[in-house]
């Protein structure tokens, strides 16, 4: 291989590594992309992650959640391994484990829970919806607030009175003939 070539691709190497996470070990792909390992770095919160990153490894930290979003800008993420954490299995949740389904399914069931306690050990795709928590995406009951309640009994008083007054008139006005 000619020297030009060897440097071209060092070079390539070192700045498809350069935005790894200070954690993490990243290796550069053949294809395109990066091979980003923060296994076992006792991690609590992600790290600034490459958009470029391909293969993610997380396994074995002490992660407990997953923000919504933080995936999303890595278009190029096909493996994500975040077995062996003590996820906090509940709405908080929800965002990798429709991730996941979306795109690693098989995935799902090796994620395992370790709290609150309705879910603790259990794999992250047998939760069910009241195991993960409401996470108030219920439609606000609007009849549960007392100001509802008197605007109807408003509108009702109201009624009431048009149609005594209406009452009043029409006997008044057939009185006169």
């Amino acid at each position: 291989m000619p020297t030009w070539a060897a440097l071209f691709l060092l070079w390539a190497t070192t700045e498809a590594t350069k935005d790894c996470p200070a954690p993490c070990t990243c290796h550069a792909l053949e294809t395109m992309g990066l091979w980003v390992d923060c296994s076992g770095r006792g991690l609590t919160s992600l790290p600034a992650l490459p958009a470029h990153t391909r293969h993610l490894l997380l396994a074995n930290n002490s992660l407990r959640s997953m923000p919504p979003g933080t995936l999303d800008n890595l278009l190029q993420l096909q493996t994500l391994d975040v077995t062996q954490n003590p996820w906090h299995c509940d709405c908080s949740l929800t965002y990798l484990r429709l991730w996941l389904e979306d795109h690693t399914p098989e995935a799902l069931p090796h994620v395992h829970c370790a709290s609150p306690g309705l879910a603790t050990i259990h794999p992250l795709d047998q939760l069910t919806g009241y195991e993960l928590g409401n996470c108030g995406w219920q439609l606000q009951a609007s009849w549960a607030y007392p100001e509802v309640w008197w605007d109807l009994a408003l509108v009702v008083v109201v009624t009431m009175g048009l149609s005594l007054l209406a009452g009043l008139l029409c006997t008044a006005t057939e009185s006169l003939y």
